[in-house]
């Protein structure tokens, strides 16, 4: 089903005062087709953490879209997955697959909250390429749950002599996405299949030369030159000329967010070779020529503009939006393509979601408590099997605020603007932007 595309404005935005727009590639102007693209990179996890010494039964499983959702924390201590909202409380809890209830919750968190500043225990999973790592740690803590051979442990599974943490399971699993992200084995297997991986929306040329009449147009992706080159000329593919003349500045191997603090060596590649030129770059801006590393600070420098005149789109809440805006004041567009089915869920229940309203504004009598619970029954019966996946829409959420289910809680204070879909994907033949 195609969704329309919405646009939600957290902050006035004036748009005749914004000098440059930036763009993110992945899941940005590249969108990945889903489930398709999350399959390939589950496989291959899968395939990483046998080649490690995980034992072979875990190739059984196969990646199943309806279960995560992007926002999820892993708990590595106890090694479950959690729903939190904007403070801290814990809205969903699971084990593995299996769902804990009322007590089992208590259980482990006495006050249903978590500290999600404990970064070492906690860890947030806040992008779409994380979708696979979610559903990869349920898939594991369910299969040592259940096999005969390991033997249960609040803090991880024993067998044997060894014992295996859910700490050390996280220090694994984050290993094996970092060799399939930047081993290049999941960009080969994309390349191969670009028209089974890869979104192609004719409309991307026309948006940004739309762009780059009312201003200055770059692209700052933490992607290679030689893979951001296949993907572009894919997606530039029913343009009259080269995708990096759309482009004033082209900046690969960004390091985000590394690239928003200190940066890294500003380098010029070689476009003939994808080969980095030796030496730091130190010249004028040249018209389509393509650098690796450098800074935010050196974007501004070359592009003659300062922090508050750029516009930045893209998807990772932490390495795009919080970042670029926090140290350099960027305005800042944040792409959230899962929102549009549940934007969708929320429009197709609205009547029940109006009753709700009414009967929270009749919560003051001590005698409404009891209707609006079972309202809110209503409303978790008719919208939860239509969402997103089995734990519910995006964090945070609550079926009385749009603004809370539209929000990815650390986002909420920092992006200027919010997308549902891609830059130019929606329902009809009219543009996004």
């Amino acid at each position: 089903m195609v969704y329309p595309a919405w646009i939600f404005v957290n902050r006035s935005l004036a748009l005749e005062k914004i000098r440059c727009f930036g763009f993110d590639m992945d899941y940005t102007l590249a969108m990945y087709k889903s489930p398709d693209y999350e399959e390939l990179a589950f496989e291959l996890l899968l395939d990483r953490l046998v080649s490690i010494g995980y034992p072979h039964e875990i190739l059984k499983y196969e990646y199943d879209p309806t279960f995560p959702t992007r926002g999820l924390v892993f708990d590595a201590h106890y090694g479950n997955l959690l729903k939190v909202d904007s403070h801290g409380n814990l809205l969903v809890c699971a084990h593995g697959f299996r769902f804990l209830k009322g007590a089992e919750i208590w259980n482990f968190y006495p006050n249903k909250f978590i500290q999600r500043d404990d970064m070492k225990r906690f860890h947030i999973l806040n992008t779409l390429f994380n979708l696979t790592e979610t559903y990869l740690y349920a898939c594991l803590v369910d299969f040592f749950t259940n096999c005969s051979r390991y033997v249960n442990c609040d803090t991880g599974y024993k067998h044997g002599n060894l014992f295996m943490s859910f700490r050390s399971m996280l220090q694994d699993v984050r290993e094996a996405m970092d060799y399939v992200h930047n081993s290049g084995c999941l960009k080969e297997k994309t390349l191969e299949n670009l028209e089974k991986y890869v979104v192609k929306d004719p409309r991307v040329p026309l948006l940004l030369s739309r762009m780059k009449e009312v201003g200055k147009v770059f692209l700052a992706t933490n992607s290679d030159y030689n893979y951001t080159d296949v993907i572009m000329t894919h997606l530039f593919a029913v343009a009259q000329r080269p995708w990096r003349s759309y482009f004033d500045l082209i900046v690969v191997d960004t390091r985000k967010p590394l690239f928003f603090a200190e940066g890294t060596v500003l380098r010029q590649v070689n476009t003939d070779t994808g080969k980095l030129r030796i030496g730091t770059y130190t010249g004028p801006l040249q018209h389509c020529a393509v650098y690796s590393g450098g800074s935010s600070d050196l974007v501004c420098d070359l592009l003659g503009v300062k922090g508050k005149d750029i516009l930045y789109i893209g998807d990772h809440i932490f390495g795009d939006i919080l970042k670029s805006k926090k140290r350099q004041g960027w305005r800042t567009f944040l792409v959230v393509p899962e929102l549009a089915r549940e934007l969708h869920v929320w429009t197709e229940t609205s009547e029940i979601f109006k009753e709700l309203q009414s009967l929270d504004v009749q919560l003051m009598p001590r005698g409404a408590l009891k209707p609006l619970g079972g309202a809110r029954r209503e409303v978790g019966e008719v919208a939860c099997p239509q969402t997103y996946t089995h734990v519910g829409s995006l964090p945070t959420t609550d079926p009385g605020e749009l603004r809370e289910r539209a929000s990815l809680s650390r986002a909420e204070n920092r992006a200027d603007l919010w997308l549902s879909h891609g830059m130019t994907q929606g329902e009809g033949g009219g543009d996004t932007l």
